[in-house]
């Protein structure tokens, strides 16, 4: 199962850290200023940032954990961003 969300937004590349070095405290992450990759153990994560828009795609094995990848993800970047945005998904299943 697959998703994907792009958030208009200047600091992209201020949440994309923010998200992978948050995680990386429990599962691997890992990232760049422009790219970032956490490896849930219960789904993948992978964004892109430029200068306008962070790019999320996102998947996951089955619709509980795809549902939960969706939610941890979401969350900890409206959160991080003061709720800010909020960040829409699109399945692609």
């Amino acid at each position: 199962m697959n998703a994907h969300a792009k958030v208009e937004v200047t600091k992209a590349s201020r949440y994309l850290k923010a998200l992978c070095n948050h995680s990386n405290r429990k599962v691997t992450a890992e990232h760049s200023d422009d790219h970032g990759v956490v490896q849930f153990g219960f789904g993948y994560c992978e964004m892109e940032a430029d200068a306008d828009a962070l790019t999320i795609h996102i998947q996951a094995e089955d619709s509980e954990n795809f549902d939960r990848v969706k939610a941890v993800v979401g969350d900890h970047l409206e959160r991080f961003a003061n709720n800010e945005f909020q960040v829409e998904w699109v399945d692609r299943n």
